[in-house]
């Protein structure tokens, strides 16, 4: 029989057997359980965690768009000219085996641009003579818009159809956002006034310019910030509305990988130049994303104490069981055992217990998010977390990486008692017995 069988043959009988002191069979059933607890705590935080940042992000880019380009000067024109300049940038993915993985895949090799829109920005004062609330209202391009960005749902009215076709009656007409409708106390087919800070020249000085829209939608896209302070009108309507003519502020792009809008960006930036400048939903977002990434962090840091601690019980139980199996280690090194055949029983022997806890915790831990991502009886407050369900969203690389650390942990735990276990001396041990 090979050397390797009868030290996992010993380590198995050593768990299993029935022991003079129950108290060494307590501790070890505790740290199986410590291990598995942490475990699966650590998998059930880490994928709502994961599941927080995806939520956020995909409600992020259905209103942002994934790259943004400005100019310093304010306003610019030529807008079908830079489009098609943007259209034609692309960036390699990185790496040699991300490329062959998509190529397997028949996705793209390269990164690209698919989709610009044009924006117009307007800060402005709304009022309703029920209501008066400041809003950042958005010229769009009501033709490609729907490319780029996900506006939400309209709830009523005809939102979009109403600004793409402009019935030619006056007034214009103007999408809000369901908190800011009922900041203003309207609704579909009333009117309101958008006052701007900037007018015309008086002799009793500057007057604010104001002109009345009509409101054609009331959209929603589930985060209170958004639907609170935005507004749609076409851009047409906005460039009449600010004197510009027919130029934009801003750029709106959609790209085929979210994750390369860095380097897209710098490839933008370059082929444009001065005096534009160039900014991902990254950078845009990235106090946010920044603290969820650190909170994840930080509550796998805090979770793994718990394996921690069940690797204590996992030293006190093999140090236990070494002075319990003294005079069978003296008889197994009189036999011809080595001390590297004795280290490595009871090196068995921990990992065991901590293979026995992760298997159980990855178990329970997959089984918990399987069912909770399933049924949903979790419910939390819609208006802090924009959902009103716990999100979650499990990799199988966050279960590898935590059933790995727990395993490592436990790997750890044996080490110090092991080496004493093969330190025993068989003459003093036998003669003591």
């Amino acid at each position: 029989m090979p050397a390797m069988s009868i030290e996992w043959f010993i380590a198995l009988r050593y768990l299993r057997a029935k022991r003079k002191q129950a108290f060494i069979s307590l501790i070890t059933f505790i740290s199986i359980i410590g291990v598995a607890v942490g475990v699966m705590a650590l998998i059930v935080v880490i994928a709502v965690m994961t599941g927080f940042d995806t939520h956020l992000r995909t409600k992020i880019l259905g209103i942002n768009s994934h790259i943004l380009v400005r100019n310093y000067e304010g306003t610019f024109g030529d807008v079908r000219s830079i489009e098609q300049k943007i259209a034609r940038v692309s960036v390699p993915y990185r790496g040699h085996l991300d490329r062959l993985w998509r190529l397997i895949r028949g996705e793209r090799e390269r990164a690209t641009v698919t989709a610009v829109t044009p924006v117009v920005y307007i800060q402005a004062l709304l009022s309703s003579g029920r209501g008066v609330s400041g809003a950042v209202i958005r010229g769009i391009d009501p033709g490609s818009v729907t490319r780029v960005i996900n506006i939400g749902k309209v709830i009523k009215g005809k939102g979009l159809e109403a600004l793409e076709h402009p019935s030619g009656a006056r007034p214009p007409a103007i999408l809000l956002g369901k908190e800011l409708a009922n900041d203003l106390g309207v609704t579909v087919g009333q009117a309101i006034q958008v006052i701007l800070p900037s007018g015309t020249i008086s002799p009793v000085g500057m007057l604010p310019k104001i002109r009345t829209f009509l409101v054609t939608g009331i959209d929603t896209t589930g985060m209170y910030e958004y639907d609170a302070s935005l507004a749609f009108i076409s851009i047409k309507s906005a460039q009449r509305l600010l004197g510009i003519g027919n130029r934009v502020h801003g750029l709106e792009i959609k790209v085929s990988d979210i994750y390369a809008t860095d380097r897209l960006s710098r490839s933008i930036q370059k082929r444009l130049g001065f005096p534009f400048w160039v900014v991902d939903w990254q950078k845009m977002s990235r106090n946010l994303f920044s603290a969820l990434k650190l909170e994840k962090l930080a509550m796998f840091i805090i979770l793994t104490l718990i394996v921690l601690v069940a690797a204590f019980n996992i030293v006190s139980t093999l140090i236990m069981m070494v002075m319990e199996k003294a005079q069978d280690i003296a008889i197994l090194k009189v036999l011809g055992a080595t001390d590297r055949t004795i280290l490595r029983i009871f090196i068995y022997s921990g990992l065991l217990v901590g293979l026995i806890g992760t298997a159980l915790g990855v178990s329970g831990g997959v089984g918990l998010c399987l069912l909770l991502s399933h049924y949903k009886f979790i419910k939390i407050p819609k208006e802090v977390y924009y959902t009103n369900t716990l999100p979650i969203l499990l990799h199988p690389g966050d279960v590898t990486i935590i059933a790995l650390s727990a395993i490592l942990i436990c790997f750890l735990a044996t080490i110090y008692p092991a080496r004493q276990a093969a330190r025993v001396n068989p003459s003093e041990t036998l003669r003591a017995g």
